[in-house]
């Protein structure tokens, strides 16, 4: 597919957009049921929540088939190589699960800053791709963006280690405050299929589900070939 020049000019602003509907209702059922597979592996990649509850699962186009078709789809790819300008690889590919009444938190953070600190990324022109494989809903821990964030630049950030399973390099709230106080909060939902893309430094947020609706969606970061 390609995006309109106004679908570019939002994204720039906003640092975010999203593209309803782009998979269909049997391709994310597919999906959703490889997804469930991995899960009940015990491979190293599938990381847990501490009540033991399925969080996330990295590098899954390595190891199925339908993650693996998925992650080179032109669908995926062409919208975020025509904002680049450019061809992009894969920095990070990974299924994230929000289980119902037990799915955890992720701390306000950029993606940046962790691929910075933890991966040697020398700059943040890099793009996450979200694919809803459920419906997402306000009650079902959507995403949580701060609009023109991205404009920020590399924010302090510390390494947390206690919080969750998963250790995280996270903003604190003085920061936070600021940056929601200039751009406000966007928690983009929508049907199963649809496609949203970040760019790689807005500041973000998931809260914890505590009702009977689970989220699944696959997440990854391309970032353009020069600088890898």
């Amino acid at each position: 597919m390609k995006l309109t020049q106004q679908q570019i000019d939002d994204f720039n602003r906003e640092g975010w957009l999203f593209l309803p509907e782009l998979f269909s209702a049997e391709e994310v059922a597919l999906l959703a049921r490889e997804a469930e597979g991995i899960y009940g592996t015990q491979r190293p990649e599938v990381w847990r929540e501490k009540s033991g509850a399925p969080r996330t699962a990295f590098a899954a186009h390595l190891y199925n088939e339908a993650f693996g078709l998925l992650g080179a789809h032109p669908r995926m790819i062409d919208p975020v190589e025509q904002i680049f300008g450019e061809k992009v690889y894969m920095h990070q590919y990974k299924i994230n699960a929000k289980s119902a009444f037990t799915g955890d938190v992720w701390q306000w953070h950029q993606d940046y800053g962790t691929w910075k600190r933890d991966d040697g990324m020398p700059e943040p022109r890099a793009m996450n791709i979200a694919i809803f494989l459920d419906e997402v809903m306000p009650i079902n821990g959507p995403l949580m963006l701060v609009p023109k964030s991205q404009h920020a630049g590399d924010l302090k950030a510390s390494h947390d280690l206690e919080t969750t399973s998963y250790p995280l390099w996270t903003l604190d709230e003085e920061t936070v405050t600021r940056l929601v106080k200039e751009g406000g909060i966007v928690a983009p939902t929508g049907k199963a299929g649809g496609m949203l893309m970040f760019h790689g430094n807005p500041v973000q947020d998931q809260r914890q589900i505590r009702l009977h609706r689970r989220r699944l969606a696959m997440a990854s970061g391309l970032r353009h070939v020069e600088a890898r």
